[in-house]
């Protein structure tokens, strides 16, 4: 790939990535809170290019929240804050009925209407789309989108799927060229952990191996693709990434004694961890993770060593240095919106990752790696961001 000349302009990026699935689960109580943050947030940084990746659209029962997910994609166009943004794409997989394809991913772009050159990528054609004036509209696919070529999406194949039943897991790409410059942005949601219990018993987990094969294969997905080429991409979702399980337990449990408690059905099963005065410090159970200082401890510097999916990947995908706590499993109450809940041991699930390419075609000194919604209530998940500088070219990257 050839590099591109610049000519001294620069677009302002805006990277987001969030679990949705608890707005639709509460809607009455969640939907427009975390909207009014994420507006906030826009009008803050006004930035030319607003890429919105969002994952479990529509909860887990989408066809008793439909409804809510129109609801939300309107007052999120229709907003005052967005009134500058002339040119919309969105791709809502709604699709509940087809477990081959289903993946409640939603994927939106919004462009500002002071972006001078924009082009959106065919891959059915395998080109550029040609008409600008078609592009720079509003444009929303959502119900079955399967057919819509200027998206590629996939959904894991089965036999990925750890538990065997195949649930919403997959990708969906888009590609721009934004006045000159030439990105890839993916959408992507990864497997999560079962049982606290397993995840703890080694690393990497059963879990972590899954979704580590899960990325293998979406990155070598596009690097074959010689149809459509290769260009510097983000790689922004729910990764699902979770902390090394087995060393977070060992470093909380030192000079504490294990207690397990096992249930006739083997559901309930639990370990108890104890001081010497007999007083329990951590709890860990399949869907129990709880410690004594369980609101402070993990938002602690001490974590993020145990922070380590990404490890074999890091000569193809890069990330900036993390500025923010965990941002998973949080609280789904608006009274409690800092706290995380005793079911996972917190985590950096939600993720901007970028291949090493990328840092060929952005201003590297001029960047963010935050968090939305730090004092409100988000959902369980809360959302990472990044603003980003990239200079505009003359000519594009040449597409290989």
């Amino acid at each position: 790939m050839e590099a591109a000349q610049e000519d001294g302009l620069s677009t302002e990026l805006l990277l987001v990535t969030a679990n949705v699935g608890s707005l639709f689960e509460d809607p009455e109580r969640l939907l427009q809170l975390w909207l009014h943050e994420f507006l906030a947030k826009v009008s803050h940084l006004q930035p030319r290019f607003l890429a919105l990746h969002l994952q479990e659209v529509g909860g887990k029962t989408y066809e008793k929240s439909m409804e809510y997910v129109q609801e939300f994609i309107k007052c999120l166009c229709d907003d005052p804050e967005m009134g500058a943004y002339t040119c919309m794409h969105i791709f809502m997989d709604e699709d509940f009925k087809s477990a081959e394809h289903f993946t409640a991913l939603g994927s939106l772009y919004f462009v500002h209407q002071d972006v001078a050159s924009l082009k959106l990528w065919n891959f059915l054609t395998h080109s550029w789309e040609e008409s600008l004036s078609d592009i720079k509209d509003k444009h929303i696919y959502s119900g079955n989108i399967e057919t819509i070529a200027t998206k590629e999406k996939s959904k894991f194949p089965q036999h990925f799927f750890p538990e065997c039943k195949w649930s919403r897991k997959g990708f969906m790409r888009t590609r721009w060229e934004i006045n000159g410059t030439v990105i890839d942005l993916v959408n992507i949601h990864l497997f999560h952990d079962a049982s606290n219990l397993a995840a703890c018993e080694n690393f990497p987990s059963v879990y972590c191996k899954t979704r580590r094969r899960a990325l293998v294969h979406t990155i070598e997905r596009f690097h074959l693709d010689e149809q459509n080429g290769t260009v510097p991409f983000f790689l922004f979702g729910d990764f699902n990434f979770r902390c090394d399980t087995e060393g977070v337990v060992k470093e909380l449990t030192q000079n504490l004694t294990a207690h397990r408690v096992q249930n006739t059905k083997n559901e309930n099963d639990k370990i108890h961890y104890r001081n010497s005065t007999g007083n329990n410090v951590l709890t860990v159970g399949k869907k129990e993770f709880s410690h004594a200082d369980h609101q402070l401890k993990f938002k602690e510097d001490w974590l993020k060593k145990f922070d380590r999916e990404l490890e074999p990947l890091k000569d193809v995908l890069v990330e900036y240095p993390i500025q923010f706590i965990p941002s998973y499993p949080f609280e789904e109450d608006p009274e409690m919106p800092t706290d995380y809940m005793s079911t996972r041991c917190p985590a950096w699930c939600d993720r901007i990752l970028m291949s090493p390419q990328v840092h060929e075609i952005i201003r590297s000194d001029e960047w963010t790696y935050g968090m939305i919604g730090e004092g409100v209530c988000m959902g369980d998940h809360k959302a990472p961001l990044t603003p980003l500088v990239v200079p505009s070219c003359r000519r594009a990257w040449r597409i290989w």
